[in-house]
């Protein structure tokens, strides 16, 4: 996988708040997460959108190993999906992330998922910030912007 951070656009839809940033990372779309037909199952993109999040936190020069050490958990509250094209075996895809809330105690994110220029799939989610207990706690101050 490449990652390229690039610098914050405004929204794609008049719904979507400007992204405080945006991160791009690539994807191929390997065997084992593909149906018999050679078309990447539904249930591997919120994995995809994952290694978005993941990356994104890590260009910025964090990582949920240390945020997990630290007591603080991200949990993915809420997910939605919006499937436009197949995206099938051996595709190699462009996911463009954007945060788009960070604190005090959630964080929202939007992807969108390219072959190209076409538009495979775009999505959003809410993680909440919980502590050890699974309690909801403040988000670290390094993670909150655009409260």
């Amino acid at each position: 996988m490449t990652n390229r951070p690039s610098p914050s656009r405004s929204g794609a839809g008049s719904d979507s708040p400007t992204p405080l940033s945006t991160h791009e990372t690539e994807i191929r779309v390997r065997y084992p997460e593909c149906d018999p037909m050679g078309v990447a199952h539904h249930a591997t993109y919120p994995v995809w959108f994952e290694i978005g999040r993941t990356e994104m936190l890590r260009a910025t020069g964090g990582n949920y190993r240390d945020l997990e050490a630290a007591g603080v958990f991200l949990a993915v509250v809420r997910l939605e999906v919006r499937y436009r094209r197949p995206a099938r075996y051996d595709d190699v895809l462009r996911l463009r992330t954007s945060l788009l809330v960070a604190g005090p105690v959630k964080i929202e994110h939007s992807y969108e998922l390219f072959r190209g220029d076409e538009l495979v799939a775009e999505a959003r989610t809410t993680l909440a910030c919980l502590d050890r207990s699974g309690s909801a706690c403040q988000i670290p101050p390094g993670l909150q912007i655009g409260a």
